[in-house]
């Protein structure tokens, strides 16, 4: 299914908001007037991971009782040790799923769980290692049986080719990597996740390009010591975009993936929910994004907190407390008919700091989305879209950037220009 039209405008892409509300798990709802926590939490090395699975969701939940939080989903985002023995995807599902229904039951709280099956296939295979995929395939499934509520994954189809291109900055190297490879990979393996989930009574949530967009944002670094110029992580982030949509056209409902930070453009393009982070991020990764991010999110996220331990107690249930007081701040301004104002505020706070903030802006992103609505296929519409961000960036003189970032700005202007005429014939002569 294509998207043929916008389903919310700059002033409509809010946090709490979205056109397809979602219900699922133990009564809870996302995107229907309110801001929900989504906490992301990985387990210690070298001890007994399903008893640390266990011990980490009585943790959250009981800390979630003692502080009043009614509505909270969990993410758990499994690892490559779990897929070399999928009875512990059955059994970590199975016993979290356990541990929801006894706390919605006693406490009367709305919980649901989403499982994030890591991609384990080496492109480096003949066929991209179909023994892997049938692998994950069967994870989702396994998944699907125990208990999980929503589906999600971080694929790495054209990963291989976009490392090599973002290296060298090579703008046709990205082009070919996420408009081609992320693009047919993307298409095959959610047709499979949808198929499961359908057939299970699952949620398809989405997928997010973080091996491509939070790769740049990494290599770009903070105001110093980047790696690659920023405006280029900025264009990277919104060409993600069009291969993070192609999710949602195989049949994902959302609520998008917390990592995907290109999310506030699908949300804008599908009306779909999404989890979203920032500040809170920060326990995984720096970013220059710390609350624009939440200025459209449904879901509020952390990213990921080890099991480790704190003063106020154990990561996972720290950052628990952390993203509820969040949540109550978004939900507040919602119920005093503040959510503009407290949009604003996210959004400026960060918007004109740094261009990947700025191609997160709810005005510009749903300008990216309409470069990919009206595009004619995915090359096409990911170049584009890089084109849009970048003629956004060089004509919004508050960003105050450099000379450096300005020369290559024009430079990976004028290549994306020059890629829109005839893209196919251009990204194929790699």
């Amino acid at each position: 299914m294509k998207f043929p039209d916008l389903a919310l405008d700059s002033e409509s892409l809010v946090f709490g908001h979205s056109v397809h509300p979602l219900r699922y798990g133990a009564g809870l709802e996302i995107g229907n007037g309110y801001v929900t926590p989504e906490i992301k939490y990985f387990p210690r090395v070298e001890v007994d991971i399903r008893k640390e699975y266990s011990t980490i969701t009585e943790e959250i939940l009981k800390r979630a009782s003692q502080i009043g939080i009614q509505n909270l989903q969990l993410e758990t985002e499994l690892t490559h040790a779990e897929m070399k023995d999928l009875s512990l995807v059955s059994d970590i599902t199975g016993l979290q799923k356990a541990a929801i229904e006894k706390y919605a039951g006693e406490h009367g709280m709305h919980l649901g769980l989403r499982v994030t099956i890591p991609d384990i296939r080496d492109f480096g295979k003949p066929k991209h290692d179909e023994d892997a995929f049938n692998r994950m395939v069967q994870a989702f499934e396994l998944a699907s049986e125990n208990g999980a509520d929503v589906l999600s994954v971080e694929s790495l189809g054209g990963k291989e080719l976009f490392n090599y291109a973002i290296l060298r900055q090579d703008i046709l190297g990205i082009s070919a990597a996420l408009g081609l490879l992320a693009i047919s990979d993307m298409t095959e393996l959610w047709g499979e996740i949808v198929r499961v989930a359908n057939e299970h009574g699952v949620i398809p949530g989405g997928d997010s390009a973080c091996a491509f967009g939070n790769t740049a944002m990494m290599m770009a670094g903070g105001l110093k010591d980047n790696t690659i110029p920023h405006c280029l992580a900025a264009i990277v982030r919104a060409m993600t975009a069009s291969r993070s949509l192609v999710a949602y056209e195989r049949g994902a409902l959302g609520p998008g993936k917390d990592c995907a930070y290109e999310n506030v453009v699908v949300k804008a393009i599908t009306g779909y929910p999404m989890s979203m982070e920032g500040k809170t991020a920060a326990v995984a990764h720096s970013s220059l994004v710390g609350n624009i991010s939440a200025a459209t999110c449904d879901l509020w996220s952390n990213e990921q907190v080890e099991q480790v331990r704190l003063f106020g107690g154990f990561g996972p249930e720290v950052f628990l407390e952390i993203l509820h007081y969040d949540t109550k701040v978004m939900n507040k301004a919602i119920e005093k008919g503040q959510r503009k104002v407290l949009k604003e505020l996210l959004t400026e706070s960060d918007k004109y700091g740094d261009p990947q903030a700025y191609v997160l802006s709810p005005e510009v992103a749903t300008a990216i989305g309409r470069t990919i609505v009206d595009g004619k296929d995915e090359l096409s519409r990911t170049i584009a879209s890089g084109l849009t961000a970048a003629e956004l960036i060089v004509s919004e003189k508050r960003l105050m950037l450099g000379k450096a970032e300005m020369r290559y700005l024009g430079q990976v202007r004028a290549r994306l220009t020059e890629l829109c005429d005839d893209p196919r014939r251009k990204v194929r002569s790699l």
